[in-house]
C-alpha cells in the first residue's frame, strides 16, 4: 500500500487520464529545451491560471476557482522582455503574455474600416504599436512555448514533464510556479459517467486531498532547478509561518507570500535565510506598474545570485 507521499504522487498519476495530446506537448517542450540550451538561452517555466475538478467524466459541472491567470501572464511577459524564454503552462482560455495590455479595450474598439480596409484607430495606434513591438521581438527570436491545460489531471501530468525535460539546464532553469492548483479533487475512477441530475437529491461531494507535487518535483523531477512558489493565505498571522512550513517541507529556493485582498500591492518573498517584502508606492499604483515587474526582477537577481553560488561551491 503507498503510504508516503511520493508514492501518492505516482498513484495519482497512475489513476488519473492523460492528456489526450500529452506526446505532443512533450516532443514540443523537448525540441525547445534542446534549441534554447544550444544558444545558451536563460529559461523560466511559468504555471498560470486555475485548474478545474470535474464531477463527472463527460464534464458538465466541476469546481472551479477565481484565478484569471493575470499573475502568471504577467510575470512571463517580464522574464521574456529580461532575456529568459519561457515554457508558459496556462489554463485554456486565460491570460497569456501581452494580453493583459489590452484587457481594458474591446478589441474591436481599437479598429477601423477605411476604403473596405482594417486599420488601427489612431487614438489607440501608439499603445498597439507598443505591445506589437514587444510580442513579436519575442516571437521572432521563438522565446515562447504557450501549452494549456484545463484540468487538474492536464496540469499535473504537463508540469511533471515539463520539469522533467528541463532537468539538463539543472540549477539554470527557473521554475515560476504561479499556477492555481485545486488542493482537493474526485478520483477519476468515482467519477459518475453521466451528468448528476438534481431529480437525484442534495450533492454529497466526498473530496481527496491532492498529493503535494512540490517534493517530487523538487526532489526527482528537477532537482537542481531554482524553485519558486506561491502561497495565497487571508490571515496575515499565518502567511510567513505556512511559506516557512512549505521551504522547510520542499526544500525550494523562494516562497511569494501574499494576502488575498492585497495580492496586487504587495507580496513577501521568503527564502531559507530572510524575507523582503515588495510594496507599490501611491505613485506607482497611480501610473498603472504591475507587481509582477518588481517580483521578476528581484527573482531574477536572486535567480543570478544562486547560480554563482553553485558555480564557486
Amino acid at each position: 500500500m503507498c503510504e508516503t507521499r511520493d508514492c501518492q504522487s505516482q498513484k495519482f498519476f497512475e489513476l488519473n487520464q492523460r492528456p489526450s495530446n500529452l506526446a505532443e506537448s512533450i516532443d514540443l517542450m523537448k525540441e525547445f529545451v534542446e534549441k534554447h540550451m544550444a544558444a545558451k538561452c536563460k529559461i523560466a517555466l511559468v504555471t498560470s491560471g486555475g485548474t478545474i475538478v470535474p464531477l463527472e467524466s463527460r464534464t458538465v459541472r466541476f469546481i472551479d476557482n477565481f484565478s484569471i491567470g493575470s499573475r502568471g501572464a504577467i510575470s512571463a511577459e517580464y522574464f521574456l522582455l529580461n532575456g529568459y524564454t519561457v515554457i508558459f503552462l496556462h489554463r485554456r482560455g486565460s491570460q497569456e503574455p501581452f494580453q493583459p495590455h489590452l484587457q481594458h479595450t474591446n478589441v474591436l474598439d481599437m479598429l477601423q474600416i477605411k476604403d473596405k480596409h482594417v486599420v488601427v484607430s489612431s487614438n489607440h495606434e501608439s499603445e498597439l504599436l507598443e505591445v506589437l513591438t514587444m510580442y513579436q521581438e519575442v516571437s521572432e527570436r521563438g522565446a515562447l512555448l504557450s501549452l494549456d491545460f484545463t484540468t487538474l489531471s492536464d496540469y499535473l501530468h504537463l508540469l511533471q514533464c515539463a520539469a522533467l525535460a528541463l532537468q539538463p539546464y539543472a540549477q539554470s532553469a527557473l521554475l515560476y510556479l504561479a499556477a492555481a492548483v485545486s488542493d482537493f479533487y474526485i478520483p477519476s475512477n468515482d467519477l459518475p459517467d453521466h451528468k448528476i441530475q438534481s431529480t437525484d437529491g442534495p450533492l454529497d461531494l466526498q473530496l481527496q486531498l491532492v498529493p503535494k507535487m512540490l517534493r517530487p518535483l523538487t526532489h526527482d523531477w528537477c532537482p537542481q532547478a531554482f524553485v519558486v512558489s506561491f502561497k495565497l493565505e487571508t490571515d496575515m498571522a499565518l502567511l510567513i509561518k505556512k511559506a516557512r512550513q512549505s521551504l522547510n517541507n520542499y526544500c525550494h529556493q523562494v516562497v511569494i507570500g501574499n494576502i488575498l485582498e492585497t495580492r496586487k500591492n504587495e507580496v513577501v518573498l521568503v527564502t531559507p535565510t530572510d524575507e523582503e517584502w515588495i510594496r507599490l508606492t501611491d505613485a506607482e499604483l497611480q501610473s498603472g506598474v504591475k507587481i509582477e515587474e518588481h517580483i521578476v526582477r528581484h527573482l531574477i537577481q536572486r535567480h543570478a545570485k544562486h547560480l554563482e553560488d553553485k558555480t564557486m561551491s
